[in-house]
Formats: C-alpha cells, sequence, structure tokens
C-alpha cells in the first residue's frame, strides 16, 4: 500500500513537471514579443576603490561628429568658401570641410545642431587681416554646435581681442582642434546659459607684442565649462586658461607655458565659481610674468556658490620662486577649499586653506621625476612617495580620484591607480 502510494506521488510529481516544461516550450515557439531591452548605460567596470561603476558609451558630440556630410566645403566642390558655408548652412547641417587653407574667410554661425568638422588633415582657418564682425575668425550664435578637427590663426582685430572663435549663444563642442597666434585664442560672452566643452585640443603661441593682455583661452561668466585632455603652451603676458564660469571642470590637460613663455598665470578663476582642478599638469616658465601658478578668486565673487576642489595636480615652478596655489581669501571670503594629492616640483608656497581639506601634498626635486616630452611628470616606480597617500574621495559627487592622465601631445588615456596610490597627476 505505502509502495503504490509513492509511486503515485512520483508519477504526479513528474506529468506536473512534463506539462510545466511543455508549457515553456510553446511559449517559446508561439510568443514573438520579447521583454524590453534594458536601456544600454555603458560598460560596468569596477573602480580604484572596488565600486561597480559605469563608463558611458560615446558622448553626444562624439556621436554628431560621425554623421554623414550634408555639405561638402572646399576646392572643387560645389561650396568652395567658409563665408559661403555658414550663409547656405541650415539647422542640422553636417558640414565637412576639406584640408587645405582658407585664408580670409570669416564666418558667422547661427543655425542650431550644427557638426562642422574637417576631413584628413586638419584644414587651417587664417585670418589674413579679417574677421568676423570685428571679432574673431569663426563667431558662433547659434543653438547646439559641435566644431571637430579645425584650426585657427592669426586673428587680430582693433580691440585687441581677436579670437579664433567667438562663442556667444548656445551650446559649443569643440574637439581636436587648434588655436595658434591668436589675440585670443577661444573667447566666450559672458551669458549663464551657455555651455562650453573643449576636447583634445590645443592652445598656444600667443602674439608677442605688448598692449591688451592674449588669453590662450578665456571663458566668460557661462553657466558650465568643460576642458579634458588639452595643451596650453607659450603664453605671453596673459594667462593660458582663464575661466569666469560658474562651473569649471578641468580634468587631465597640461597647462606647461614652456622655454621662453611669458604667460601670467598659468591657470586662473578670478571670480571663484565652483571648480574641480583634477589631474592637471602645470608649468611655469623661468621666465615667466607672474609668479603664481594657479590662482583663485582674485577679483572676488560673482557666484554664490564658490568651492575649490583640486586633487593629483602636478605643479612645475622653473622660476627662481613663485606661489604654485593662490586663494584671495580675504576677497572670497574664505571659501571652501580641498588641496590634496598634488605633487609640486621646484621652489614656491602652496595656499593652505582656512576651511577644507589639505593633505597628501607632497613635494620633490625636479631630478626624482622621469620626463615625457621634455617634461619632469612620472615618479619613478621605486618613488618612496608611492603609496604614502589615500585616495581623495568624492566631493558633491564628484569623484577626485584619476581614472585618466594627459597622453602626449594631446588627449588622454584611461588608467586605473593601483594599490600604491602616487601624488601628482601622472600614476
Amino acid at each position: 500500500m505505502l509502495q503504490e502510494l509513492t509511486r503515485c506521488r512520483i508519477l504526479s510529481l513528474c506529468m506536473a513537471t512534463f506539462l510545466v516544461l511543455q508549457g515553456a516550450m510553446s511559449f517559446a515557439q508561439t510568443s514573438d514579443k520579447l521583454p524590453p531591452a534594458p536601456d544600454f548605460r555603458g560598460e560596468i567596470r569596477r573602480a580604484p576603490d572596488g565600486r561597480l561603476m559605469t563608463v558611458p558609451e560615446k558622448s553626444a558630440s562624439m556621436q554628431a561628429a560621425d554623421l554623414p556630410a550634408t555639405m561638402v566645403v572646399g576646392p572643387g566642390e560645389k561650396v568652395t568658401s567658409i563665408t559661403e558655408a555658414a550663409r547656405l548652412a541650415r539647422d542640422g547641417e553636417v558640414i565637412e570641410i576639406r584640408a587645405g587653407e582658407y585664408r580670409a574667410q570669416p564666418a558667422i554661425w547661427t543655425q542650431d545642431g550644427l557638426v562642422i568638422r574637417g576631413a584628413g588633415a586638419r584644414p587651417v582657418m587664417v585670418a589674413d587681416g579679417t574677421s568676423a564682425e570685428d571679432k574673431a575668425i569663426w563667431v558662433v550664435r547659434g543653438g547646439k554646435v559641435t566644431i571637430r578637427n579645425i584650426e585657427f590663426r592669426g586673428a587680430r582685430v582693433a580691440d585687441g581681442n581677436g579670437a579664433g572663435i567667438r562663442f556667444e549663444k548656445g551650446d559649443l563642442t569643440v574637439r581636436d582642434c587648434a588655436f595658434f597666434d591668436n589675440e585670443m585664442g577661444l573667447l566666450t560672452a559672458n551669458l549663464p546659459e551657455l555651455k562650453l566643452e573643449v576636447i583634445d585640443s590645443e592652445f598656444g603661441n600667443a602674439p608677442r607684442y605688448k598692449g591688451t593682455l592674449h588669453h590662450l583661452l578665456y571663458v566668460g561668466k557661462i553657466g558650465k565649462f568643460v576642458v579634458r585632455g588639452s595643451r596650453f603652451f607659450n603664453g605671453f603676458r596673459g594667462h593660458l586658461l582663464k575661466s569666469r564660469a560658474r562651473e569649471s571642470h578641468v580634468f587631465y590637460n597640461m597647462l606647461v607655458d614652456g622655454a621662453g613663455g611669458q604667460a601670467s598665470y598659468e591657470l586662473e578663476f578670478p571670480n571663484g565659481g565652483l571648480v574641480y582642478a583634477i589631474g592637471n599638469t602645470i608649468g611655469q616658465s623661468a621666465t615667466s610674468d607672474n609668479g603664481v601658478l594657479f590662482a583663485y578668486g582674485a577679483e572676488g565673487p560673482h557666484w554664490s556658490d564658490n568651492a575649490l576642489y583640486a586633487a593629483h595636480n602636478t605643479l612645475i615652478n622653473d622660476a627662481p620662486d613663485g606661489v604654485f596655489v593662490k586663494v584671495f581669501s580675504g576677497k572670497m571670503g574664505d571659501p571652501e577649499v580641498w588641496l590634496l594629492n598634488n605633487l609640486t616640483v621646484g621652489y614656491g608656497d602652496m595656499f593652505k586653506p582656512m576651511q577644507g581639506r589639505f593633505d597628501g601634498n607632497r613635494s620633490v626635486p625636479r631630478g626624482d621625476l622621469a620626463e615625457i616630452g621634455g617634461i619632469p611628470l612620472r615618479l619613478t616606480s621605486l618613488s618612496p612617495l608611492r603609496g604614502t597617500i589615500r585616495p581623495p574621495g568624492q566631493a558633491r559627487g564628484v569623484d577626485l580620484l584619476p581614472d585618466a592622465e594627459f597622453r602626449f601631445p594631446v588627449g588622454t588615456r584611461a588608467m586605473r591607480p593601483g594599490s600604491q596610490l602616487a601624488p601628482g597627476a601622472f600614476q
């Protein structure tokens, strides 16, 4: 009796299992609807502190720059001049400029959704004594605009502020571009709704005549400014990079004036604002026009929110004396300042904040660093400074530990700091 009951239970269980499997197979064969695919947010990787993080896929500006051209400009094409291209362009146009020199062809771009890119070898826009609206080689006054792989040279105007690009309205992304021998490399308006992003670009060779200060990149009182993987060198009396933006993100750049450079500040935020400076190399030449490398708040606040977070920067002073970081606390009202894991090379003072964090900053002689591109940058593998500092953590949700570093001659490379964390921009 017991054996019979057991056999019945086993048969019932087998039948139930069969029916479930049959139903599943039937659904798989007949259903043509799959669950919705999850949103792809990027590649999952493990951060240096062990947490999982998402590495986003290509940015919108990168995707837009890969779109097929709708207008081609250059010798032998239907549209031969840049000035004509700007006049004919419509919203959403993808404009491709053939390689070569384009002299005395100023342009005013007022459209939305524009992508303007150089094809092949970088096309060069040479001012040659002309300008758009007596302001710049190009004036950008539209909506969302991406400019990629274009070079700007020789901007001169009556008031001494001739720019390669004058950015006056919208949302501008500049990628893989170059600005040489302009009174101002790139100059913006003072409108809080503006956003500027500069990626993997070069700014250098300020004009060598006295008068107006020639800043290589001058960001006005705009809402947000991002610069990443870019190089600044050979200034003259003006600054290599100056930003008055409400929010500035300065990541993995090379701001080294170089031999013979005579820039004033290498990096300046005269009105404070919210500043994140991470993984940059900032270098003052022996012939600098100003002893301060990195200045914050020299003209007092413009924005209500002011804080400086500077981590893992390498600051090099080739002058006999100087100041690596100067915060004008008297004018700014003692804002929050974090200076963490920065590496100083040469002689100079480092500002210690009244409120904030000051930790992990180290100083070494030039001979303790391996040179890259003729600049002392990376601690040797046997340096006693390796492993002497702690991860800097986050500030307002922004990671202060670098996940990339500058790559010569321009750009960045991804990297993962190891357990032997070192001060400075290079691990």
